[in-house]
């Protein structure tokens, strides 16, 4: 198995539970922006940062009985929830896997709704440009989630406390 699958195990075991797919691929995002070594490759896509890689490496360790996804029907929605099961864990004591500062990083991101991490991972995506720029990205491209100024500080917060986490 591939270091990159070992990372995600590790994440979602850090996590103790990661609900939704959406909000995996957030983390892994907002992580690996804030120097956390994953290898998966990001491009913008509907909902913000989005890894074909990521999605490849769950559906494979799911089909290999490393991680449990379970699915959860609301209305028209299904969420997913993942989590790490006993073969998974007996597999990553044989790996060494380690993800520094950023087991912090991961416990305080799975406390946010996957919402807010699309918001930071977006604001994220665009950091290369300057603040009023980054800005019109957000609310243009994400027009439909209707964020506000005060969100987006917010996020520029979270960032933040993100970083001091790395210390």
């Amino acid at each position: 198995m591939l270091s990159g699958h070992a990372k995600i195990m590790r994440l979602i075991e850090i996590a103790g539970e990661v609900s939704g797919r959406k909000k995996l691929h957030k983390m892994v995002y907002i992580a690996k922006k804030l120097r956390v070594n994953f290898d998966d490759r990001f491009e913008f896509h509907m909902y913000g940062p989005y890894s074909e890689e990521l999605t490849v490496r769950v559906d494979e360790l799911c089909s290999l009985g490393m991680i449990d996804e379970q699915v959860e029907s609301k209305g028209a929605i299904q969420l997913y929830r993942y989590t790490l099961n006993d073969d998974g864990r007996d597999f990553l004591r044989f790996q060494e896997v380690d993800l520094g500062n950023g087991e912090l990083l991961i416990r305080r991101m799975n406390e946010e709704n996957s919402r807010f991490l699309e918001l930071v991972s977006t604001m994220l995506y665009f950091d290369n440009l300057a603040y009023e720029e980054m800005k019109e990205k957000v609310f243009t491209l994400k027009s439909k989630q209707r964020y506000t100024e005060e969100e987006i500080q917010k996020g520029l917060g979270f960032v933040e406390e993100l970083r001091g986490l790395q210390v």
